[in-house]
């Protein structure tokens, strides 16, 4: 079993997931691996991103022949993956490895530019430029309450999860880092549903410039529905940073 380590640009993919008529980064491994391995291989992946929505850690496990090291897999997966697709690692794991229920931990960013100059076609693509003022006290009040475990049924797309599931998320850690003018959320929890830090950095930065008042994020907490979250933050400035798993499942190999 191997765990691929990659990158994309999520600007020309309609998510992770694989589909019939769309571009994904799920097909175009499929499609890598097939041709190399001379056969249909499936790639699992820690968790799905949305259309538009960028990875720079997503993890992928696949079986492979023997024959294969990592580092021949890796080079070669490399020299026929398109542009926007690239394999920064691959990992020798044991063979009860599973990229989506053995991970621990997963880690987005969220960037969003605070000035004009993050309006360049150079910078537009990657971060969310945006319009108002921000009152970083507020910000950090609000989000301070993310930590520890929470149902997060308001922060999710309604009917996206099992009827059953609790839509509880153990946020490990959620906090803000300034780099020049451009504002990064960062959020490591051990799940996360769908388009949950979008709706969350929309309703953050709603009440850090006014628009919504303090304590909206705890009484979303404990809201019944999503009927009052923030429109969502758009999808091309969140990039799926890393996913942590247990070191026993890592084998000597890597590339």
């Amino acid at each position: 079993m191997v765990q691929l380590v990659l990158h994309y640009d999520g600007a020309r993919f309609a998510g992770w997931q694989r589909q019939t008529k769309e571009r994904t980064a799920q097909g175009e491994l499929e499609r890598a691996l097939a041709r190399l391995l001379q056969s249909p291989t499936t790639a699992l992946g820690a968790g799905r991103t949305d259309a538009g929505v960028h990875a720079r850690g997503q993890a992928a496990g696949v079986r492979v022949p023997e024959r294969w090291t990592v580092v021949e897999l890796r080079r070669a997966l490399n020299a026929v993956l398109p542009g926007d697709l690239w394999v920064a690692a691959a990992h020798e794991m044991r063979p009860e490895f599973h990229a989506r229920y053995s991970a621990t931990a997963r880690r987005y960013s969220y960037a969003v530019g605070l000035g004009e100059a993050s309006r360049s076609p150079f910078r537009r693509a990657w971060e969310w430029a945006f319009p108002r003022p921000i009152d970083f006290t507020a910000l950090d009040a609000e989000t301070a309450i993310l930590q520890g475990e929470h149902c997060f049924r308001a922060f999710a797309v309604h009917g996206t999860a099992p009827p059953t599931d609790s839509l509880r998320c153990a946020v490990h850690r959620a906090g803000w880092r300034r780099e020049g003018d451009v504002l990064f959320f960062d959020v490591a929890a051990n799940r996360f549903l769908h388009h949950m830090v979008r709706f969350l950095v929309g309703t953050l930065l709603d009440v850090a410039s006014g628009r919504r008042p303090g304590g909206t994020v705890a009484r979303l907490l404990l809201a019944a529905d999503n009927s009052e979250v923030s429109p969502p933050a758009p999808p091309h400035a969140l990039c799926l940073e890393h996913v942590n798993y247990p070191d026993d499942l890592y084998l000597s190999g890597s590339a």
